[in-house]
This record gives structure tokens, C-alpha cells and sequence, in this order.
């Protein structure tokens, strides 16, 4: 059997259209009702004195007019999707929109802008959290251009997203010594050593240090007994050599050498006297030619 369905009732339908009407204007007014409208704050004109002039206006409102009868008509909120969080200001800005690798944290108010944040991975690259970075992790740091590096030698970062801090040059402690050096991630490592140990320590110094005494002690004195050999016998060597270039006269009672010289002495005072006869012969000769 078929249903006829005639035309509404006009009562009915003109009831639908009515709240269809006021669905959009619903949401408006649920947003209107969170913020008190008009103005917070004010004083008396000077110029008119049945005049208000209003100083500050609810969070969510914009100045209309600073100066009225009615102070609840100098100002009036900020439409949807605009706010400000001024006290006197007479536009209202746009709510910021989250895109890209942002995400909604908070919608946007009257008195408040929309909150934005990042993805997973990704962190907000400023107060406004107006673009989103990556994220640098520990023994990283981040650089202008919004991307992470490694630690320079001689830096470490252990948290995330900070700068490389430079590692230490000695332990914080007065009885503790340096183990290991650091890394990107770590500082360097430090070891409690107490007096006992370093006592034990010394010791152990100074007994690796006689054996190798000892033990270089028989080459040294090796060494400078032949550098003292060597000197000894070239000194010995230089005064032969000395001793065969002079040689002195020596006087003797040798009657054999006496004889050799009063004979070479006579014949020598022969030759004097023939030579003196010679030269008297020829002189006589020479007064008889005369």
C-alpha cells in the first residue's frame, strides 16, 4: 500500500527554517559568549562630561570608539577567525594557520592566536613556532640552516637539541685524574685515585727506574773507558814523534872520538901553514922580479 506524503504543515516548516537560520548564528553567539563585550576600563571626558572615554577594552574586543555615552558600545569583540591582544586596538588580525609539517595544538580565540605545533621528529624553529626544524639528537647541534651537524673535535652535546659544549680540561675533583678523553657525546671520563694509589704508583715508578739504571750503568762506564784508552795512547804516539825530531848534541869522554877530532883539528892547521908558505914564496919571488 503506498504512503502518501503531502506538504508540510506551514507552521512546522517554517519552524526547520528557523533553527537552519539560526544554526551559524548559534555557533557565533557560543563564541561571543566567552568574552565579555565592551569596554574594561575608563574615565570621564574632560571635553564632555556626560562622555566616558574608554582606556581598555575586554580581551577579545576592538576599540570602536574612544570616547561615548555608553561605554559596553566602544568596543566590540573580534569576528571569527580574527582576534587581538591589545587593549585599545581598533582592527583585529587573522588567526594564524597551521600548514605543512604543523599541526593544531590550540584553536585560535578572540584573545588568542591559533597555537601550532610539529610533527613527530620535528620541533617548532622559533617562539611563534611560525616554521618547524628537525630535531637534532645528543652529540649533534643545530646550525643556521635549520639542519643538525656532528660535534666538533673537542665538543660534546649530551641533550637533545643543544649546543656542543667544549670538554673539560681536568677532573672537578681534586683526588681524581683523567681515564679516558671525551667524545660528541660525553665529557671526558675521570677516575677517583686515592694517596694510597698514588703512593703505590710512585713506588712502582721508581722501581722500574733502578733496573734500568743498572742495566745502562756497565755500557756507560764501557764507553768511557775506551774514549780514555784511545786518548791515552795518541797522547803517547805525539810525544815519540816529538822526541824523533830533536836531536840533541851529546858530549862524550871517548878516547877514540877525542883522537878523530885533534886529527881533523891538525890537518886543518896544515893546510893553514902550506897555504901561508905558498903565499910567502911568492912574495919573495915577486920583490925579486922587482
Amino acid at each position: 500500500m503506498a504512503v502518501l506524503v503531502g506538504p508540510l504543515p506551514l507552521p512546522l516548516f517554517s519552524l526547520l527554517l528557523l533553527l537552519l537560520l539560526l544554526l551559524p548564528v548559534g555557533g557565533s553567539l557560543s563564541r561571543l559568549e566567552q568574552i565579555s563585550r565592551g569596554c574594561k576600563t575608563w574615565k570621564s571626558s574632560t571635553l564632555r562630561p556626560h562622555e566616558v572615554c574608554c582606556e581598555e577594552c575586554h580581551p577579545g574586543n576592538r576599540l570602536v570608539s574612544n570616547c561615548g555615552a555608553i561605554p559596553d558600545t566602544l568596543c566590540i569583540p573580534c569576528e571569527n577567525g580574527t582576534y587581538t591582544q591589545k587593549p585599545k586596538d581598533y582592527k583585529c588580525s587573522r588567526c594564524t594557520q597551521c600548514e605543512g609539517a604543523q599541526v593544531l595544538v590550540k584553536k585560535c580565540t578572540a584573545a588568542t592566536d591559533t597555537q601550532c605545533g610539529c610533527k613527530e621528529g620535528l620541533m617548532c624553529g622559533d617562539e611563534r613556532c611560525s616554521f618547524c626544524r628537525k630535531k637534532c639528537g645528543k652529540g649533534e647541534e643545530p646550525t643556521e640552516k635549520r639542519s643538525c651537524r656532528t660535534c666538533p673535535n673537542g665538543t660534546f652535546n649530551d641533550q637533545m637539541h643543544q649546543k656542543c659544549k667544549p670538554w673539560s680540561i681536568k677532573c672537578a675533583k681534586p683526588h681524581e685524574m683523567i681515564a679516558a678523553r671525551g667524545d660528541a657525546f660525553t665529557d671526558i671520563k675521570c677516575i677517583n685515585v686515592s694517596r694510597s694509589t698514588l703512593k703505590r704508583a710512585e713506588s712502582n715508578g721508581s722501581d722500574f727506574v733502578w733496573p734500568l739504571v743498572w742495566s745502562v750503568l756497565p755500557s756507560v762506564c764501557l764507553l768511557a773507558l775506551s774514549i780514555a784508552l784511545i786518548v791515552a795512547v795518541f797522547c803517547r804516539m805525539r810525544r815519540k814523534k816529538e822526541k824523533v825530531q830533536i836531536t840533541p848534541v851529546v858530549s862524550t869522554d871517548d878516547p877514540r872520538t877525542l883522537i878523530a877530532i885533534e886529527c881533523s883539528f891538525h890537518e886543518a892547521q896544515e893546510e893553514q901553514g902550506s897555504s901561508s908558505e905558498s903565499l910567502a914564496s911568492k912574495t919573495s919571488r915577486d920583490q925579486l922580479v922587482v
